[in-house]
């Protein structure tokens, strides 16, 4: 049976091995990693003893239980979770499963050491605090439910003490808040860029106005993307969002926001089509997410702007209506909040005024 070399994130090998063995019509596999590969070989030729032994002596059954893996928790849990997973949630549970060693070990076995260790591994492969716990985060959930809704044998409290202690050593973190605001110059630069660009290719994403209504809903670009000509409500001057971004529940937290007059003015210049043989015709910008943060890059990069992504127009649309004295309430109206804890870190607060009230702009895009 093969020992694997493998790399690991750190750069160190290791030698997967690996155990395939058909009994009683009956097939057990077990993997696990060794950092020499001598270890690896001894392993193979003694587990592979007791297998069969175990077998012969009618205890198949827990065998098969004790020997699941935690890849194995992993990929039942991404194949049957019926609720709407993060994009990011997906892809670090997925980074683990193929990049890991602790993927290959047997769930009994994993107690809140490995995942230290795991932790520890992803700090040294250049990973920030807050990613850390991001990944600690999605593996926790794993721990979580497998065993009661599944039969894996995996300890719940191991990734509850792992993360206390990844906590206090500082391996794991909270991310920084961002206070990165445009300046005027650089939203000037980017809307006449946009708008070049939209003139000279039709059928283009109308990213000037894409930009403008980001800054004046502080809509995320997703809700930008996936918005409807149907959600929009001119009398009452309001977007339905769906399925809102909530850290407890993202399906069916739908919400009602209000839309300041130039996010409004801005989303009605976007004329729905008549046609209903495209999908997306019905969208009222036409475009992707994808499109969207490519796009944002691409023209940050040609202009020489740095360290500015598309999310800060939200950042910069939630500070700007309290520096016209808008209320909490008011701008929650707004924003889609639902405390001020987690708005207060979109507000970085300078003494600018209504610097947008009448700005060109505005009138400018919904001519185009």
């Amino acid at each position: 049976m093969p020992v694997v070399e493998r790399k690991r994130a750190d750069g160190s090998m290791a030698y997967l091995a690996q155990i395939d063995i058909i009994r009683k019509g009956e097939r057990y596999r077990e993997n696990r990693t060794f950092d020499k590969k001598r270890h690896a070989e001894q392993w193979i030729k003694s587990r592979s003893k007791d297998i069969r032994e175990l077998v012969e002596n009618g205890q198949g059954h827990e065998l098969k239980m004790k020997g699941r893996r935690l890849s194995d928790a992993i990929k039942v849990y991404l194949d049957n979770h019926k609720r709407e997973m993060g994009t990011t949630k997906r892809q670090v549970l997925n980074t683990i499963l193929n990049n890991f060693d602790i993927a290959d070990r047997h769930c009994s076995d994993i107690g809140s050491q490995d995942i230290v260790a795991l932790a520890q591994e992803l700090a040294n492969g250049g990973r920030s605090p807050a990613t850390v716990h991001i990944y600690l985060s999605a593996l926790s959930s794993v721990f979580a439910v497998a065993k009661v809704a599944w039969g894996f044998d995996l300890d719940r409290s191991a990734t509850v003490d792992a993360m206390t202690v990844c906590s206090r050593l500082g391996i794991t973190g909270r991310s920084k808040a961002r206070d990165r605001r445009p300046t005027s110059d650089e939203l000037d630069a980017i809307l006449e860029y946009f708008e070049t660009s939209y003139l000279n290719h039709a059928g283009s994403a109308p990213m000037h106005k894409i930009t403008l209504f980001a800054l004046f809903s502080t809509r995320r670009e997703s809700e930008i993307a996936r918005a409807k000509h149907t959600d929009l409500d001119p009398e009452t001057s309001r977007l339905f969002i769906k399925d809102m971004k909530h850290p407890g529940k993202k399906v069916g937290n739908d919400v009602w926001c209000d839309l300041p007059a130039p996010a409004l003015q801005i989303a009605q210049s976007m004329k729905p089509f008549r046609s209903k043989v495209e999908k997306k015709r019905a969208l009222i910008f036409g475009t992707s997410k994808d499109v969207i943060s490519r796009r944002w890059t691409e023209a940050c990069r040609m202009l020489g702007i740095e360290d500015l992504v598309f999310h800060d127009l939200r950042h910069e649309g939630i500070s700007r209506l309290f520096e016209m004295g808008e209320t909490i309430p008011q701008v929650a109206a707004v924003s889609g909040h639902r405390s001020w804890a987690s708005m207060q870190r979109y507000t970085h607060l300078q003494t600018r005024g209504d610097r947008y009230g009448d700005w060109e702009w505005i009138e400018r895009v919904t001519r185009t």
